[in-house]
């Protein structure tokens, strides 16, 4: 079922009940005029010419990375959440009624109207020349229109991720600061849970940033992507094969007919290695997508010291207990040499300075105490020297 017509509002209930269909597509027209279509994968696949792998792609149900595919006549388009298939001259989005593709269709409709629609047909009131002129025209004054559908996604899914990373760095940054300030399990389980979720943006935002290097260290893939210039290419009606049979008898009109066409054939030829308005467009999100990943590799720094902070406290305290269960056990120690003098007056032999020699227990308990502390303060003076407790 085709219903046509502009979408209708965003705010409207059931819109949101249609979030859920995997097959709900809208088209979109180089006019902003919209299309809403209810149909499956191979009507899809006869309308745009593509092949069943390329548009598996598209399939939310299955796990691709994020890609940017230059085919003959589309370019398919998946990034996170927006699936699409670019043509040169209407663009096909899936699940057009969910949450976050939703302002992307707002977006397309306003910016896929061309400014200058009249200074499209400029370029065909002459002959030959003409198919120059048409390519001179159309990248002075009207941005190609795959190229505005591909710079409205490129847009959105930067502005998504760089969302995404200033949501996740308002909540890191004060959880860090409250785990420095008191070590507890509800905060640690906090900052575990963050930090799986940078990990995760991290490595989605890393995706979108290798897809779009990839492409411009290729002109060749970048080439793909001209899909007008292509069509117009196709259409060219400058060929050996259209020449009358009575102009190559003719040297002055042959003359010209050679001259016009290896002109034009240059031209296309220029044209056709001519990159430079593609690798700005992508250049200028690549250096956005690439900011965005240094937050994110700036917010994992930033966690791997307080890691190394909550460790070296750690630490600390594993050296105080240390430390105390170090003077505990000196102190038993000399508690037993007083066992061990008291066990040996309390024996039951006779000894003959045990009787009229009083003064004997003062010294022996003097010469105890000396060697206790004596050995209390060998132990301490092995284990500071050792870098078994702080100084």
């Amino acid at each position: 079922m085709i219903r046509e017509g502009v979408l209708p509002p965003v705010d409207q209930a059931p819109l949101k009940k249609k979030t859920a269909v995997s097959s709900s597509w809208i088209l979109m027209d180089h006019n902003g005029h919209t299309t809403l279509l209810d149909v499956d994968k191979y009507v899809i696949m006869r309308r745009v010419q593509i092949h069943a792998r390329d548009l598996r792609i598209l399939d939310p149900m299955l796990s691709y990375p994020s890609t940017i595919l230059g085919r003959e006549k589309v370019i398919v388009l998946n990034l996170e959440h927006i699936k699409a298939i670019i043509t040169a001259e209407e663009v096909l989005l899936r699940d057009p009624l969910d949450d976050n593709v939703i302002p992307i269709v707002e977006q397309l409709q306003r910016r896929l109207v061309p400014d200058n629609p009249i200074s499209k047909g400029q370029g065909e009131e002459d002959d030959h020349p003409g198919v120059r002129n048409d390519f001179d025209t159309g990248e002075e004054n009207e941005f190609p229109f795959e190229f505005r559908a591909l710079e409205v996604a490129l847009e959105a899914i930067c502005s998504f991720l760089d969302a995404r990373t200033r949501e996740l760095e308002t909540d890191t940054y004060p959880a860090l600061d409250e785990l420095t300030t008191k070590i507890s399990s509800r905060n640690l389980d906090r900052v575990r849970k963050l930090k799986s979720a940078m990990t995760r943006l991290t490595n989605r935002v890393q995706k979108v940033r290798d897809e779009l290097e990839q492409l411009l260290d290729d002109d060749d893939d970048m080439a793909d992507l001209y899909l007008s210039r292509k069509l117009a290419v196709a259409s060219s009606p400058v060929s050996d094969s259209v020449v009358p049979n009575w102009f190559h008898n003719s040297p002055t009109i042959g003359s010209k007919i050679s001259r016009t066409t290896s002109r034009a054939s240059a031209a296309t030829i220029q044209e056709e290695n001519d990159v430079e308005e593609l690798e700005m467009l992508l250049e200028a999100y690549f250096m956005q997508i690439d900011g965005t990943l240094n937050k994110l590799t700036t917010l994992r720094e930033y966690i791997d010291d307080t890691e190394d902070y909550i460790n070296i406290q750690l630490d600390n305290y594993r050296n105080q207990l240390i430390q105390l269960e170090l003077f505990l056990s000196s102190g038993t120690v000399c508690l037993s040499v007083y066992s061990l003098v008291a066990a040996i007056f309390g024996m039951n032999i006779p000894y003959t300075w045990k009787t009229e020699h009083g003064y004997v227990f003062k010294w022996v308990v003097i010469i105890t105490g000396i060697v206790c502390a004596s050995l209390f303060s060998i132990i301490t003076f092995y284990a500071r020297h050792k870098g078994l407790v702080g100084s």
